[in-house]
């Protein structure tokens, strides 16, 4: 049954109350892979005129998954994909994990669709005009993983409630919408914050992404703080070897995972 909907709270806050029996029985019957740093080369900054071989590019890389970043011009100011775009990442490269987020107003309306193309991992944001409990209930149905994005100003505890219904969170490091930001260090304490609430209440399997102007330097800043999944846009496609620069932040991230939260 549906948790009875909060009137007057911010789309962010909604959430559910349900015993710590029941959240602990949700959690095991979804159990994640165990965790390590993964780089997600994001397709929003390949170059449009060779798509395909952009797509052959990430997967000769080394990487873990392709993002892809799905706008709506409305939730964000900007217009970027649909399903066509994960199907054609399919049928060019089927090994190759396809991730997406969704940055649209409603998306309990278009998951489905994308999951319909192939897509693996399908993201959501806690901030969305939609029953966000419902919505990450009926991804997992689905069969793919489910995850909850957090825009920069959002606290880490709009999280807490979705945690037993997701296997990641994402925390933008940028305003969404464009890629080539600059990357907000504020975001990094909540980062902390929620790697830490997570490993003190049985969640120590939750995967956290960062995505918004990461390179070498703020990778390394999000993995001491908890972060243990990476999307880079514009600093891996401008590599003229990605997979160097792939292995290569792997490697620091690895080094420097947790140390801030020990």
């Amino acid at each position: 049954m549906a948790p009875p909907k909060a009137r007057f709270r911010p789309s962010w806050a909604r959430g559910i109350i349900f015993p710590a029996a029941f959240a602990l029985k949700v959690r095991f019957l979804y159990t994640v892979a165990p965790m390590k740093v993964q780089i997600l080369p994001s397709l929003l900054a390949a170059d449009y005129g060779r798509l395909a071989d952009e797509i052959r590019r990430v997967a000769a890389s080394g990487s873990d998954a392709l993002h892809l970043d799905i706008m709506d011009a409305h939730f964000v100011p900007n217009l970027s994909f649909g399903p066509d775009m994960v199907a054609l990442s399919k049928k060019v490269c089927p090994p190759l994990y396809r991730h997406v987020h969704l940055m649209v107003t409603r998306p309990d309306l278009y998951a489905g669709r994308f999951v319909d193309a192939g897509a693996q991992t399908v993201q959501i944001h806690v901030e969305a005009d939609c029953d966000v409990w419902a919505c990450l209930r009926a991804i997992r149905a689905r069969g793919v993983r489910s995850g909850l994005v957090l825009r920069p100003q959002t606290p880490a505890a709009a999280a807490f409630p979705y945690l037993p219904f997701c296997d990641e969170v994402l925390f933008m490091t940028v305003n969404p919408g464009y890629g080539g930001q600059s990357f907000m260090g504020e975001v990094l304490p909540k980062i902390r914050e929620l790697r830490l609430y997570a490993d003190g209440r049985g969640f120590g399997g939750l995967d956290i992404m960062v995505d918004g102007g990461i390179n070498f330097e703020t990778a390394v800043q999000c993995a001491a703080n908890g972060t243990n999944q990476f999307v880079a846009g514009s600093f891996l496609f401008k590599q003229s070897d990605m997979g160097a620069a792939v292995a290569q932040m792997r490697e620091r991230c690895e080094r420097a995972y947790g140390t801030n939260t020990r």
